[in-house]
């Protein structure tokens, strides 16, 4: 702690690698799958956490940027190295993990807290030094001796003072700010026992930013699938898409300035279709749009929210649709399972139709549609029943700007390797078996 402080250039022929810019592949496991769950189990799981999202959501004054979120990744920090599991979340910047000393309110976790004493490579950030001024997320300290982190979620807070470390993530090392956490108030199970989050969020702190990459993918294996098989996220050079399968790209919409909003990854939905029935609503219930002074809503892609959520016209629409597809094949939704719209199990995948998402050319070429098959939206919710996994942004509780929100949870996502291409501004949907990836 003596050496001088090194300041964390966000480039990458800046950064410490042992084989620079080859680029990051990390296995990603999902939390239920180390467990021994039932299907209804892994289903009551997800419907709880997406309903405490939202919920949350509305209780800021902007979109949370993660709140029980499902797929960890494990990593190595400092010299010698400690392991650490983090949660990896689309919609959040800083890269945090629990330290050792962290006062009483920090959370369980499976692994050991990190202890800052035992690294050779640890080297604090000083409040005057660039890194401290790239986001929110930090500040100075009271006496300026330090920069600190501090962000509320809608699951709490964490507090701790911000750093530097070198991080392994399988054969690859690298420099990176972090967050030291020292003090947390969270919603206990928040994390599911991971040490703490790793952030690939448009901001100047998550992991893509500072190591100076342009592009990253993952492929999301199915929640339901017997097999525990891992998912899979590549940084930098190992991201691509893969195979001869026709993907669909799709432009991001461009962020608002508000600090808070400029970490989402915004998308130009313009329509849904549902079987070969196009649902009758606005492109313009889908727009990015200031609802309120300083409060955006639109629609966004998210790895941090289970299922889907659409504005409350786009839900009654689809509801509707369904109803008149499905007719007398619905049966009554488990009790208190929160679910509209249910079938026998055998008959789901014979009977749902799929959606089609339409979006929009955000400006510019040609327009995309990206088909979501039936068991990305419907769910075995217990032995005999299978049910429609959308829900409406305005429930419960909902305020601005959520309940004017429409986000594409990770359940639809799976079996799609997704490639974040930053640097042309598109995100690219491709169908995939993502457990032989």
């Amino acid at each position: 702690m003596a050496r001088p402080l090194l300041w964390l250039a966000l480039l990458c022929a800046s950064l410490t690698f042992t084989a620079a810019c080859a680029g990051i592949r990390l296995e990603l496991i999902h939390v239920d799958a180390r467990a021994n769950r039932t299907v209804a189990e892994r289903m009551r799981r997800a419907t709880e956490r997406t309903h405490r999202r939202l919920a949350s959501m509305g209780e800021v004054t902007a979109p949370v940027r993660w709140v029980e979120t499902q797929y960890i990744a494990e990593y190595l920090i400092g010299d010698p190295p400690q392991r650490a599991e983090a949660i990896i979340d689309t919609g959040s910047n800083l890269i945090w993990t629990q330290c050792a000393g962290c006062r009483p309110g920090c959370f369980s976790q499976n692994l050991s807290f990190y202890d800052p004493s035992r690294s050779r490579t640890v080297q604090p950030v000083a409040c005057n030094a660039r890194a401290c001024a790239l986001g929110s997320e930090t500040l100075c300290s009271r006496n300026r001796s330090a920069c600190d982190v501090l962000t509320g979620y809608g699951a709490g807070a964490i507090a701790g003072v911000l750093g530097t470390e070198v991080f392994t993530f399988g054969s690859q090392n690298a420099s990176l700010a972090f967050g030291c956490v020292t003090a947390s108030r969270l919603t206990k199970g928040s994390l599911d026992g991971a040490s703490g989050i790793i952030g690939l969020g448009r901001g100047a702190l998550s992991l893509v930013s500072q190591l100076g990459d342009t592009k990253f993918s993952y492929c999301l294996t199915p929640y339901f699938s017997d097999a525990v098989n891992t998912s899979r996220l590549f940084v930098g050079a190992s991201a691509g898409l893969s195979g001869n399968t026709p993907a669909a790209s799709v432009p991001f919409v461009k962020n608002p300035s508000d600090d808070l909003f400029g970490t989402f990854y915004f998308l130009p939905l313009a329509g849904i279709t549902v079987g070969k029935a196009k649902l009758d609503v606005p492109a313009a219930a889908f727009d990015l749009r200031q609802v309120a002074p300083g409060q955006w809503a639109g629609t966004l892609i998210d790895s941090g929210s289970p299922f889907t959520s659409l504005v409350d016209v786009a839900y009654q629409a689809l509801k509707a649709e369904l109803v008149r597809q499905l007719g007398a094949s619905l049966v009554p939704p488990p009790a208190r399972s929160g679910l509209d719209l249910c079938v026998a199990q055998g008959d789901a995948g014979k009977l749902v139709p799929p959606l089609v998402l339409h979006f929009g050319s955000g400006g510019g070429g040609a327009s995309s549609d990206v088909v979501v098959p039936a068991e990305n939206y419907w769910a075995p919710v217990d032995d005999t029943t299978a049910c429609m996994v959308v829900f409406n942004s305005a429930g419960p509780n909902a305020t601005l700007p959520i309940n004017e929100t429409t986000i594409i949870g990770n359940y639809m996502q799976q079996n799609m390797h997704l490639l974040y291409d930053l640097g042309n501004g598109v995100l690219s949907f491709q169908p995939a078996d993502c457990s032989a990836m």
